[in-house]
């Protein structure tokens, strides 16, 4: 999948045996707010539970509908034979390749090329919303694979990368059998509406917790999915809604309140809250905002996790030109699993909740 701040594929082991200790072994439903790349919707429909994804960025509901929603059955022949006629399409130069090759520079333009061949393509097919959605996360899993950043996209780096020199090739997406649990769904809701509207038996969330904006991180595959082609600014060519479409969440004077309304929204028995110490909120608020949940008769529980800090903080800051600018101060994180529920929580015997605690 693509690389991604925030990404919860070190938490994945806990956040999967987690929710299958709390719906109790069944297949259960499971609603996912904030998808992100679907790194977790993804391993929840591997383990059999029915996934509700859902993000209000396009890029994201679409790695939804790949990874969420499409089942093996129904687009892996297809969707092969698309891979391999897009592989073979010579580039031609369009607004990708201007914008993001020349005028910034993401991705070599020979590979640039490629991407405007290969999406123009794609946009002419009028696919199924399912196999479109393959299609377009195949490239963009494409591009990642080619790009000359540290993994963010608000800047790029001085010098082109090693793997920006390698030919753009499409791959097949990890798409995976229907879940026992029945057919996922990917919506592209804002969250608050989404946890108004969808019901489910555990209910994942993972929120933005601090001011940088997913859209700003990412507006490249932003502009890739939708294929408007919109006016940019700025040295990183960043689409120009970037500025208006801002997650209420990456404001500290609005986050609580908007967290506490969308935890009392949510139509579900038990709530699942990831949330990082780099955070707008501590352990205590969130702790003291889930009991507040069902009247004040919830039953809270939190795992924390301490990891590495994401690739760019390793390597260090940079400017918007690529120039290293300065050091990050911590290299480590804690994250933090919380757990909401109507019922008493017994994480006594959980392995997740064994490891956290002998850390």
């Amino acid at each position: 999948m693509i690389k991604y701040i925030g990404s919860k594929r070190v938490l994945l082991p806990v956040i999967v045996e987690t929710i299958d200790r709390l719906l109790e072994g069944r297949p259960g439903t499971v609603l996912d707010l904030f998808s992100g790349t679907s790194r977790v919707g993804h391993a929840l429909k591997h383990a059999g539970v029915r996934v509700l994804a859902n993000d209000h960025n396009a890029y994201a509901e679409t790695l939804a509908r790949c990874y969420v929603q499409a089942d093996a059955d129904d687009v892996l022949a297809d969707a092969e034979r698309l891979i391999a006629e897009f592989n073979a399409l010579p580039g031609s130069p369009g607004y990708f390749t201007q914008t993001f090759c020349q005028r910034s520079r993401f991705i070599q333009p020979h590979n640039g090329e490629r991407i405007d061949a290969i999406r123009e393509a794609i946009a002419r097919k009028c696919l199924d919303p399912e196999l479109e959605a393959v299609m377009l996360v195949s490239l963009m899993e494409a591009a990642d694979r080619v790009d000359s950043t540290t993994g963010l996209q608000m800047a790029y780096l001085k010098n082109w990368s090693p793997r920006s020199f390698n030919t753009l090739e499409l791959r097949m997406p990890k798409v995976l059998p229907r879940a026992t649990g029945g057919k996922g769904s990917a919506s592209g809701l804002d969250a608050l509406e989404a946890a108004r509207l969808l019901e489910a038996d555990v209910a994942y969330v993972d929120p933005p917790y601090n001011q940088h904006s997913y859209l700003g991180n990412y507006h490249v595959w932003e502009s890739l999915v939708r294929w408007d082609k919109p006016e940019v600014y700025g040295v990183a060519c960043k689409r120009v809604d970037v500025k208006a479409r801002r997650s209420v969440f990456n404001s500290r004077p609005r986050c609580a309140a908007a967290l506490r309304e969308l935890l009392g929204s949510i139509r579900a028995r038990t709530i699942v809250l990831s949330f990082n110490d780099e955070g707008y909120l501590d352990r205590a608020d969130i702790e003291a905002m889930l009991g507040e949940l069902w009247n004040q008769t919830a039953h809270v529980a939190t795992i924390p996790n301490d990891f590495r800090r994401y690739v760019g903080a390793r390597i260090g800051i940079y400017s918007p030109r690529g120039e290293k600018v300065g050091s990050v101060g911590r290299l480590t994180n804690t994250e933090f699993i919380y757990i909401a529920a109507r019922s008493p929580i017994d994480l006594a015997q959980s392995p997740a909740f064994i490891r956290a605690r002998s850390a």
